[in-house]
């Protein structure tokens, strides 16, 4: 309920809880707390956690591939656990070349966590 409040009424977060039960509402605020002091991206990925995947996770992952350079779509295909790679069934797993540098994989990284959360 927290990590909702939050991604839903951020400003006004702890307001929901004044309806709860006093211990309820104790709890919930000290989760709001937490989830607050997170970097944007480890709330996004929490929220992907506890909510799952977008439904339109597949039709961003081909959009992301389709206007992806070489280089990044090998990254991102490599990077792709293997539930999403059988959306691509016209590539072969690689080993990661010299072009994969450390922003290449970060970008791939990004670019996958965006497409599907």
């Amino acid at each position: 309920m927290a990590l909702v409040a939050l991604v839903w009424g951020r400003e006004r977060a702890a307001e929901l809880f004044e309806g709860l039960r006093e211990s309820d509402a104790v709890r919930a605020r000290g989760y709001l707390a937490g989830f607050a002091a997170l970097s944007s991206a480890r709330r996004q990925a929490r929220v992907a956690v506890e909510f799952g995947v977008r439904p339109d996770a597949a039709a961003r992952l081909r959009g992301v591939m389709e206007t992806a350079p070489e280089a990044l779509r090998r990254e991102i295909f490599r990077r792709l656990p293997p539930y999403h790679r059988s959306l691509f069934p016209s590539l072969q797993l690689e080993r990661s070349g010299p072009e994969a540098t450390e922003q290449v994989c970060a970008l791939a990284e990004r670019l996958i966590r965006e497409a599907t959360r």
